[in-house]
């Protein structure tokens, strides 16, 4: 059992640390205003889906394994209207992600089968499913970031004058 904890162990402090730096792919290279700006009528910003990712791992590692004092305000992930500073999202976010890797490295072979319980993840009953379920939640949002990234880079590519 400790060979398959050790796997998933580094497994998932990879995975983790794949998916932020995908996310500084797609988001470091937007301006300011890029990075609250949403081009499209649905969805969310990237600063936003930052704000969101960092908020979902706070809460459901941080909090619920971790036992940090993080309090989660859900609604404001996505309603946020300050607009903070970009380079204070992404140190938070790089904090956040800090985290989980080190809270995922400190966990022993029966902690991935301890009980878990959390706020609308009726489906994660234990702490392996958690960090399962947080991974590819932060990847969906990585897929949003590339299209919003891609939709933002085409908005500000000057345009071909019309003949």
């Amino acid at each position: 059992m400790d060979d398959l904890s050790s796997t998933i162990s580094s497994d998932f402090a990879a995975y983790y640390k794949y998916m932020a730096a995908q996310v500084h792919k797609w988001a470091d290279p937007l301006t300011p205003d890029q990075f609250w700006h949403n081009p499209f009528a649905f969805g969310n910003s990237a600063g936003h889906l930052i704000l969101h990712l960092t908020g979902n791992l706070n809460y459901y590692i941080g909090a619920r394994v971790a036992e940090t004092d993080y309090i989660r305000n859900r609604e404001r992930e996505f309603t946020e209207t300050e607009k903070p500073d970009k380079a204070k999202v992404m140190h938070v976010f790089d904090q956040t992600i800090a985290m989980v890797v080190a809270t995922i490295q400190k966990q022993k072979p029966d902690d991935w089968t301890a009980p878990y319980s959390g706020e609308r993840e009726p489906e994660a009953a234990e702490r392996f499913m958690i960090f399962l379920r947080c991974a590819g939640h932060a990847y969906h949002h990585v897929g949003q970031l590339i299209f919003l990234s891609k939709e933002l880079k085409r908005e500000a590519s000057p345009r071909p004058a019309s003949a």
